[in-house]
């Protein structure tokens, strides 16, 4: 079943939707209970060739994080993605990869010790986040995005504590945080302890010193017990 059938047919078999949803569901989170603990997920664009700058760096994100003990997880895709897997391999780290069906782009790299590939975006989403405990954004475009801001999302929420989010690729990542600073910030549209839940580094081996201190509770995210403002 399409997920376009689901999101916009007038005239749908409900009990047939549900159980498709319920199928990806339950082959999702069996496939995360196959994940050693602890693990990251790194995201970023499927577009970058292995000659880019870009690929060097997510795949020795992926080595470094492989070396410390994490698995890793990622959209499964090429590019930046591929280079992660690639990287945890590398490492000698257990390497995942969530798919997606597209109609371009997507295809599943060849790094990867598990891998599951999804119908549905919201099914492969929960399972980034249930399967890890940390996000790594590398350069990537619109799916990049949602999946950076869905991790927000949830710490600001407090459906997910102490979630490391790392953006790595200061040069790409400084327009937006400074329009986050300049219009979401000045505008009261955040608040201040918004913006600790983000860290920016070029640097793979402070990435994972980054995830580390916020796994010991040392970064500096607000406990959402704590936190004096409400999300907007």
């Amino acid at each position: 079943m399409e997920e376009r059938e689901i999101l916009a047919e007038r005239d749908l078999d409900v009990e047939r939707s549900l159980d498709f949803i319920r199928d990806e569901f339950r082959r999702g989170m069996e496939a995360v209970a196959r994940i050693p603990p602890p693990a990251i997920t790194i995201f970023g664009s499927a577009r970058v060739p292995e000659t880019h700058p870009y690929y060097s760096v997510a795949r020795e994100v992926g080595k470094r994080f492989a070396e410390a003990g994490f698995s890793v997880v990622t959209g499964g895709g090429p590019g930046l993605m591929e280079a992660a897997n690639r990287g945890a391999r590398e490492g000698g780290g257990f390497s995942a990869g969530f798919n997606i069906q597209l109609p371009h782009e997507q295809f599943a790299n060849r790094y990867l010790d598990l891998g599951l590939t999804f119908k549905h975006f919201y099914a492969r989403k929960v399972m980034f986040v249930r399967a890890a405990e940390g996000f790594v954004v590398l350069p990537g475009g619109f799916g990049t995005l949602d999946e950076l801001y869905e991790a927000l999302i949830l710490i600001q929420t407090g459906k997910i504590r102490h979630f490391p989010v790392v953006m790595v690729g200061t040069e790409y990542w400084d327009g937006l945080l400074a329009w986050t600073r300049e219009r979401q910030l000045a505008e009261a549209m955040i608040s201040p302890a918004d913006l600790d839940l983000l860290e920016l580094t070029d640097d793979p081996a402070e990435v994972v010193r980054l995830v580390r201190a916020c796994l010991d509770g040392t970064c500096g995210h607000v406990r959402p017990d704590d936190a004096t403002n409400a999300p907007s």
